[in-house]
């Protein structure tokens, strides 16, 4: 039996695409790390992902989506800024 899928459910797997859309497309060379299509969905959807982990009690997941949505964050304002997003390695 398939279970029920939640609406929390449904936005958790809306900002979990956003990310990995983001990945394929930088690791394809595709889309540029730099850019701001990939930072805005980096944040957008690391964003929801804290979220919808808040809503749930999943606290590890919580740090793990806010510090990579602080981090994209971060990277969006620095080119906001007209500098390079600073590699994290």
């Amino acid at each position: 039996m398939i279970p029920d899928i939640g609406g929390v459910e449904v936005v958790q797997i809306a900002g979990a695409l956003m990310l990995l859309i983001c990945f394929l497309l930088a690791q394809s060379k595709r889309m540029s790390p730099e850019g701001y299509p990939y930072l805005l969905l980096n944040l957008v959807g690391s964003a929801i992902m804290t979220m919808t982990a808040l809503i749930t009690y999943q606290w590890g997941f919580v740090f793990m989506e806010g510090v990579w949505a602080l981090f994209s964050a971060w990277g969006l304002m620095q080119r906001i800024r007209g500098g390079t997003p600073t590699e994290i390695h």
